[in-house]
């Protein structure tokens, strides 16, 4: 036990049976999933993965270059990682790995069997309920079925000059990997949140993303000043502060850490995390019958009151210039019909490309890959540069 976990006592955690990742999902999630399955070519893609794409290699990377967690080795680690499983009632664990790397970050790995690596700094600089919590962060990946798009968009940014045997063009395919950035960049909002449901230690999902911002030694950092920060960024600046901040963020995978924090604190603040401590929550057993319409309509929600609230210098000139009037009332509606014909579709296309792979090819419709679906309750993992 390290001097961080003494000064932060172990504390009785609310087992959420159940759970959905529903739960979790951020809105704004959903809603970039939709639109990036809008993108023409994207279902190319998918379909061209799913028939060439063998995860076995990651694994065996791994197998040969970083330390398996278990009950023998980093056993503190895996004790964690089994804590975060059953809080969030995953009962089935992935197989988690430690690599050597000085950044604290962790990634989920895979598409049928996902995995999960944390890196030695995480294991070095985390005490032990800021490892549950980046521990659940990427538990919760794994459960929101975040598996498929995610380590697309690594083979897509690792390789993208040797992809010229998909069926779209050049501008087809930037065009795709920027909305795969966009959607990535929220999907690690939907992640935090499981991180925080997973720890239930607020205080210690904010320590991770100071951390993660400086270095690890909070000694010198102030809380209050870092949600400052946040503050600052966020609103603060003018007109080129706000093309900037597009321009820094545009390629990036995840939000800075500054506004992750903010995000989840506002999550907090909303009450949700309460109500779900409360028992309030989606069950699995009910993912079925979620509604795809209503996803969509809660993003288009998010995204509205997001433009109307938000002290950005270029969308308040933009609310000024439309007078304020932001309708996605029709976009919500068109979007998730769209959705829910992409979806049968790439189902199909997954299943064929998977039973060609096996030496099946005789028709017929598929369930489709493994936690796909922007509702969640997947059991898929996704390859991820960093928590």
């Amino acid at each position: 036990m390290t001097a961080d976990d003494q000064n932060h006592p172990a504390r009785p955690r609310i087992t959420l049976t159940g759970i959905s990742s529903r739960a979790w999902e951020h809105p704004a999630d959903r809603g970039a999933l939709t639109a990036l399955r809008e993108l023409r070519g994207f279902d190319d893609v998918v379909r061209g993965f799913f028939g060439l794409w063998n995860e076995r290699g990651f694994r065996l990377s791994y197998l040969a270059g970083a330390i398996r967690a278990d009950h023998r080795q980093y056993p503190r680690v895996h004790r964690l990682f089994t804590e975060a499983a059953t809080t969030l009632d995953v009962l089935e664990l992935p197989e988690l790995y430690v690599e050597q790397a000085p950044i604290i970050h962790g990634r989920a790995v895979g598409m049928d069997r996902p995995f999960v690596v944390i890196s030695t700094a995480a294991v070095e600089k985390l005490d032990d309920d800021e490892l549950r919590i980046l521990l659940g962060h990427e538990i919760g990946h794994v459960r929101s079925g975040h598996a498929v798009y995610q380590t697309i968009m690594m083979i897509l940014t690792r390789w993208a000059a040797n992809v010229s045997w998909l069926p779209i063009g050049t501008i087809a395919l930037r065009a795709i990997i920027a909305a795969m950035y966009e959607w990535w960049r929220k999907a690690e909002l939907s992640a935090d949140r499981a991180g925080l449901l997973a720890g239930q230690d607020p205080a210690a999902s904010l320590r991770v993303l100071m951390k993660q911002a400086g270095g690890g030694d909070l000694s010198q950092i102030d809380t209050a000043a870092f949600l400052e920060q946040a503050a600052e960024y966020e609103g603060g600046g003018d007109l080129r502060d706000s093309f900037l901040k597009i321009g820094m963020t545009a390629y990036r995978s995840h939000p800075v850490p500054v506004a992750r924090a903010a995000e989840l604190r506002r999550w907090v603040d909303s009450g949700q995390y309460a109500r779900i401590l409360g028992g309030d929550y989606p069950r699995r057993d009910g993912d079925g019958d979620a509604s795809v319409t209503a996803d969509v309509k809660a993003a288009a929600s998010h995204y509205r009151d997001s433009f109307q609230n938000t002290s950005d210098p270029l969308v308040s000139l933009a609310r000024r210039l439309t007078g304020g009037a932001v309708d996605l009332g029709d976009w919500a509606g068109t979007q998730a019909g769209r959705a829910r014909a992409w979806a049968g579709t790439a189902a199909d296309a997954a299943g064929r490309a998977a039973r060609r792979q096996r030496g099946d090819d005789s028709g017929g419709p598929s369930g489709g890959p493994s936690g796909g679906g922007a509702t969640g309750g997947g059991t898929a993992g996704g390859g991820t540069p960093g928590t």
